[in-house]
C-alpha cells in the first residue's frame, strides 16, 4: 500500500512538473506576446505599396480594439491615394513650421479620428491606434504613430478634407499610423527600464 501511494504521489509530482513546463513553453511560444514585444517604431519605408489585402488585415484589427461601453467612438481612413497622403504629410509638417516629410516615405497613412462627443473618444482612438501599429507588425509591415492629427484636422483645411471624404460630425485627430515596408534593418528593442512594473500583493 505505501509503495503505491508513494508511486501515486511521484506521478503527480511529474504531471504537475509537465504542466508547468508546458505553461511556460506556450507563453515562450506564443505568438501575440512575441509580436507586442518585438514591434519597433519604424521611420524608414520603401517606395513599395503594401497590398491591399495586408491594408485591410491591419484595418479590420484596428476595428476591434475596446472602446468606452462598447460604443465605437473611432473611425479610421485608409489613405492610399499619394496626392491625398502628401496633401496629408504638408498640413502635418506645417503644424512643426517644416517642410520635410514627417511620415518618413510611408506610403500609407491611416488617420485615426474619434467623436467628440463621447467622453472616452481620446482613450478609444488610442487603443485603435494601438491595434493598427500591433497588426501592421504582424502582416510584416512597419509603422509608426505620428502625431499632429488633432491639430490638422482641427484646421479649416483639414476640415475640408473631412468634408470631401464624406466624414459629418464632430471628430477630433487622435493619430495617423503610417504603413509600409521597412527600408533597412528592422529595430531593435530597448532594454525595459528598471522599476516599470510594480506588483501589490
Amino acid at each position: 500500500m505505501r509503495y503505491c501511494i508513494l508511486s501515486l504521489a511521484l506521478m503527480l509530482g511529474i504531471l504537475t512538473s509537465c504542466t508547468d513546463t508546458q505553461k511556460e513553453t506556450a507563453m515562450e511560444q506564443n505568438e501575440t506576446l512575441e509580436n507586442l514585444k518585438t514591434r519597433r517604431a519604424v521611420r524608414s519605408y520603401q517606395d513599395r505599396m503594401p497590398e491591399m489585402e495586408l491594408i485591410e488585415k491591419v484595418v479590420e484589427a484596428g476595428t476591434y480594439a475596446p472602446t468606452g461601453m462598447g460604443r465605437q467612438s473611432p473611425i479610421i481612413v485608409a489613405v492610399t491615394d499619394k496626392a491625398v497622403r502628401d496633401r496629408i504629410a504638408r498640413l502635418n509638417a506645417g503644424v512643426m513650421g517644416g517642410d520635410k516629410d514627417p511620415f518618413y516615405g510611408a506610403p500609407v497613412v491611416l488617420v485615426v479620428l474619434a467623436d467628440r462627443n463621447v467622453p472616452t473618444h481620446v482613450y478609444d482612438g488610442a487603443l485603435v491606434m494601438g491595434n493598427l501599429l500591433n497588426a501592421a507588425h504582424a502582416v510584416g509591415l512597419g509603422s509608426c504613430w505620428i502625431h499632429r492629427a488633432k491639430e490638422v484636422f482641427d484646421s479649416e483645411e483639414g476640415k475640408a478634407l473631412l468634408k470631401e471624404w464624406g466624414i459629418e460630425g464632430d471628430y477630433e485627430g487622435i493619430g495617423n499610423c503610417i504603413l509600409g515596408y521597412t527600408a533597412g534593418e528592422y529595430p531593435t528593442p530597448a532594454p525595459r527600464k528598471a522599476g516599470y512594473v510594480h506588483f501589490v500583493k
